[in-house]
């Protein structure tokens, strides 16, 4: 496949820089997103953009798409100093960004999407004349196999997110800026990213890669910057660096403090998982959790290990076999309402469609799960609900201060404590949480490991499912590890290796392709 390569004089010189941001500062209030900033991507460049959640990165990437003007410092662009401080200013520069929250419309062809802004057809358009337009873009991107007159909703999710990029590239940007975008990808659809990425880098386009997964960075960028406390690091080549020097540069301390220690200490059986399917589980899946217990489900998505939770939770309908929690065996039709009768808590891997209430206050969502303890007699009591607002946030050591604000407003880390900690009212026996640490940052994602490990040590049963195959093996007691709706492998944490769990959960003995 060839991709269309930029204009001769924008590449004469494959270490220019085409873009450099000297002394950039922006404060909101008394509050400093970036103290001095500087940041530079050269032609051809994959620049991985790196840091804790509120170090400062969307602020400079909103700086970029001119949605926010810098309180002082210069941009150069190809040599020449500029000013954005618009959208419209910045696509006539070449630059494009493709959000976290996809902005694809699912009603419209593909070809519709990536010309959404404006169709560069003089005179009439119509459909088939729109499909050839897109035609080449989509070809970009790795996706010859798509029919541009194909409904969006009809892809897939790496589908979706390969049209955001190639959107980029119909608007003719130079400077692609990427946000999380393998975040929600499954490993084999990462992959297609990636390759589109570094074929994108080698036509001569520069990308600022923002991404929480680190192992992605080692394998497509060619330089790193990192952001801390609104401060940024100068520029260094990926060559220089490892996976634990860059995680002790973003939240200043060694790597080996990212897991929590393992107290070694369970009681007796809590919930026994016998032979169960479900509409998503083609084979019968077992497992055991004990008190005081963390047991990791690794596995890809559509691997099955969240069908696993959804049918503990009773979110998903359980065909055959049975579920026993504390000697006592569950209706087998039983649901989400039983479930959280029977303090079973679920916290779900998509934390904005269905693990907060986006639009109302932290308070409220911290408090949901446990209505009839603040509102005896359907009256509420808000003082009780305060009381128990703050409980839940401690525990999750969420800032009482902010418990006033819309979750929805919070970042990506304290979402998914609010998603954690509004079901530790109810005082769950177990503990179900898919995906725990999904576009996270790393210095959050510790601070997630050490309260699911508090809570365990203080009796609870948890289990985790989780596609990140290193987060299953250093938070987890014991691993299962599954592919393709089957279980492969239980092991106690200290008996398996991460290369046995990537082993399992990509290709395991006697899978057929």
């Amino acid at each position: 496949m060839q991709i269309e390569t930029l204009p001769a004089e924008k590449q004469d010189d494959a270490t220019s820089m085409t873009l450099r941001m000297t002394g950039i500062e922006k404060s909101y209030g008394a509050v400093k997103a970036l103290r001095g900033v500087d940041f530079e991507l050269r032609r051809g460049e994959v620049m991985a953009l790196l840091g804790e959640n509120g170090a400062g990165k969307s602020t400079l990437v909103k700086i970029l798409a001119g949605l926010v003007a810098p309180d002082t410092g210069q941009i150069e662009i190809n040599g020449a100093v500029t000013t954005i401080g618009s959208t419209t200013r910045s696509q006539t520069l070449g630059i494009a960004c493709a959000e976290q929250e996809m902005s694809i419309i699912g009603s419209l062809t593909v070809a519709e999407n990536l010309f959404i802004g404006g169709v560069p057809i003089a005179g009439f358009w119509t459909s088939a004349r729109l499909s050839a337009a897109a035609r080449p873009h989509l070809d970009a991107v790795g996706l010859e196999h798509i029919n541009p007159s194909t409904r969006a909703a009809d892809l897939s999710v790496a589908e979706r997110q390969l049209v955001e990029i190639a959107r980029l590239i119909a608007n003719d940007a130079k400077i692609l800026i990427l946000d999380e975008p393998t975040a929600a990808l499954s490993d084999a659809e990462i992959e297609l990213v990636k390759a589109t990425v570094t074929r994108l880098a080698d036509a001569g386009r520069s990308i600022i890669y923002v991404t929480h997964r680190l192992g992605e960075v080692f394998e497509i960028a060619d330089r790193v910057t990192v952001f801390r406390g609104g401060h940024s690091s100068p520029a260094q080549e990926i060559s220089t660096l490892t996976l634990d020097s860059l995680i002790e540069q973003m939240i200043g301390r060694k790597v080996e403090d990212l897991y929590p220690v393992r107290t070694g200490h369970s009681g007796g059986s809590i919930l026994a998982v016998r032979h169960i399917r479900s509409n998503e589980l083609a084979h019968p899946i077992s497992l055991q959790v004990r008190e005081g217990e963390i047991l990791g489900i690794a596995g890809q998505l559509g691997s099955g290990a969240g069908s696993v939770l959804r049918a503990i939770a009773g979110i998903d309908a359980i065909e055959s076999g049975e579920i026993e929690l504390r000697g006592k065996t569950l209706p087998p039709a039983h649901g989400l309402r039983q479930a959280i009768s029977a303090q079973i808590a679920y916290v779900s891997s998509d934390r904005k469609h269905d693990g907060i209430f986006a639009d109302l206050s932290v308070t409220t969502n911290m408090s949901a799960p446990a209505l009839r303890l603040i509102s005896p007699a359907g009256l509420m009591r808000h003082r009780r609900e305060q009381v128990l607002a703050c409980s839940n946030a401690d525990q999750v050591a969420f800032s009482q201060s902010r418990l006033h604000q819309r979750a929805g407003q919070l970042s990506g880390g304290n979402q998914q404590k609010v998603a954690l900690g509004k079901w530790l009212g109810m005082t769950p026996q177990v503990l179900l949480v898919h995906e725990p640490t999904r576009g996270v940052d790393v210095g959050a994602r510790a601070e997630i490991y050490r309260h699911l490990r508090q809570l365990a040590d203080n009796g609870m049963a948890i289990i985790i499912a989780s596609s990140d195959l290193e987060e299953v093996h250093g938070v987890a007691d014991t691993v299962i590890t599954m592919f393709r709706g089957r279980q492969v492998r239980t092991s106690p944490s200290y008996d398996i290796t991460s290369h046995q769990i990537l082993k399992d959960i990509t290709h395991p003995e006697g899978a057929h392709a």
